[in-house]
C-alpha cells in the first residue's frame, strides 16, 4: 500500500519538554510503528507489541491495521477500551500442529477500527500469537496501515537482503526470531499448567466455592470459569452460564472483580471469514424462561487491567449486577488456556 500523504513532523513536536522525553523513554525514540519487544524465540508464544508514537501531520489516529505473516499464527488480538476490533481469517501457506489440532487457516489481518489516539499521545496495539515454523535468524514483517480519518500512512516497507532498513521511508515493524534454551516450550504451554495453587479472591466472603451454581431470584448461574492468561497479558476471558426460571424478563447489567481495573460484557461475531468484537454496555438480557451462555467465540467476559495474571487452578471472584436479581457473588475457577 502507499503513503496517501506523508508525515510532516517528528514525534512529540507539540509536546512540553518534559513530556517529550517521557514518551522518547517509553517508546523507544522510534518516529515510526515498532515492536516494543523486537525479538521472539522459535516455537514461543508471545504478545506481539506495537508502538504508535504519533498520529498523521497532527491528526489523530482513527484505526490501524496490521497483516500477520506466515509463520506468526492462532493470533488473538487484545481488546482496547473505545475501539471496535475486526479480525481477518484465512488460509495459511502452510499446516501448524496446535497442541495436537492440525490447523490451517487462522486470523491473517487485525484492525483495531472507530479509535480516536491523539497525535498528542502514544499507544500500544497487543496481539497473542506463537512464532511457529520459522528459522532463527528470520525477520517476520508485519506491514500496518495507519489511518487518520481520511490521511492513511502504510507503514509497509521492507529492505531487500543486505539493504539497511534505517534507509527506509515507512518501514514495516520486523520481528526477528531467535533460537533459545527453551526451545519447543512456550509460554502457552506454561499457561495451561498448575503453577500456582494460590486463590486469586484475597477476599473472606462468603461467596459460593468455583464451579457451583448460585441461585438469585428467578435467575439461576453455573458452570462459571475463566482462561489462564500469559505472563504480562493484560487482558482474561470469564464466563458462565444464567438460567431465567421465572417469568419476568431481567438484564446482566454489570460485573466487577478486585482482581481487575474494569470487567467489560462483550459479544464476539464472526460473518465471512470476518470476527468483530463489540462492547455491549447495555448489558445482556435474559429473557423469561430463556438461558444465556457466555462461552468462547460468544458473548464473553473481559478483564480488563489485570493485577495478576490468572493461572490455572487459581479462581477469580466476580460480582455480577442483575436489573431485577440485584448483585450476585460468583467464583470462577480458571482453567488451561484452551478452557473449554
Amino acid at each position: 500500500m502507499k503513503t496517501v500523504k506523508t508525515f510532516g513532523k517528528t514525534f512529540g513536536k507539540t509536546l512540553g519538554l518534559a513530556a517529550l522525553f517521557s514518551a522518547t523513554a517509553i517508546a523507544g525514540a522510534e518516529a515510526h510503528v515498532s515492536f516494543l519487544d523486537k525479538q521472539a524465540t522459535q516455537d514461543s508464544t508471545i504478545l506481539a507489541t506495537l508502538q504508535v508514537p504519533h498520529g498523521c501531520d497532527g491528526k489523530a489516529t482513527t484505526e490501524v491495521r496490521v497483516k500477520l505473516p506466515e509463520g506468526f499464527v492462532f493470533a488473538k488480538p487484545q481488546p482496547k477500551a473505545g475501539w471496535e476490533l475486526e479480525v481477518i481469517k484465512g488460509d495459511y501457506q502452510k499446516t501448524y500442529d496446535n497442541h495436537g489440532d492440525r490447523v490451517n487457516k487462522g486470523a491473517i489481518e487485525v484492525r483495531w477500527k472507530n479509535g480516536n489516539l491523539s497525535d498528542d499521545f502514544y499507544d500500544t496495539f497487543v496481539i497473542q500469537g506463537k512464532v511457529s515454523g520459522v528459522e532463527a535468524g528470520t525477520s517476520l514483517a508485519f506491514p500496518v496501515t495507519q489511518m487518520c480519518g481520511d490521511m492513511v500512512t502504510a507503514w509497509d516497507q521492507v529492505a531487500k537482503e543486505g539493504g539497511d532498513a534505517h534507509e527506509l521511508k515507512s518501514p514495516a515493524p520486523l520481528l526477528k526470531v531467535v533460537a533459545g534454551e527453551d526451545h519447543g516450550h512456550d509460554h502457552d504451554d506454561m499457561a495451561g499448567m498448575d503453577m500456582s495453587g494460590m486463590n486469586m479472591n484475597g477476599t473472606t466472603g462468603a461467596a459460593t466455592p468455583a464451579g457451583e451454581t448460585v441461585k438469585a431470584g428467578d435467575l439461576e448461574i453455573s458452570g462459571g470459569f475463566a482462561k489462564a492468561m500469559l505472563p504480562g497479558q493484560p487482558v482474561g476471558g470469564g464466563f458462565f452460564t444464567v438460567k431465567n426460571n421465572g417469568k419476568t424478563d431481567d438484564r446482566l447489567l454489570s460485573v466487577t472483580s478486585p482482581v481487575s481495573g474494569e470487567v467489560q460484557i462483550h459479544e464476539m461475531e464472526t460473518k465471512d471469514n470476518v470476527m468483530r468484537m463489540r462492547q455491549l454496555k447495555d448489558g445482556i438480557a435474559i429473557a423469561a424462561g430463556e438461558t444465556i451462555k457466555l462461552e468462547p467465540g460468544n458473548l464473553h467476559l473481559m478483564f480488563q487491567k489485570v493485577k495478576t495474571p490468572f493461572k490455572q487452578g487459581d479462581t477469580v471472584p466476580v460480582t455480577l449486577t442483575f436489573e431485577k436479581a440485584g448483585k450476585v457473588d460468583l467464583v470462577l475457577q480458571v482453567l488451561s488456556a484452551q478452557g473449554k
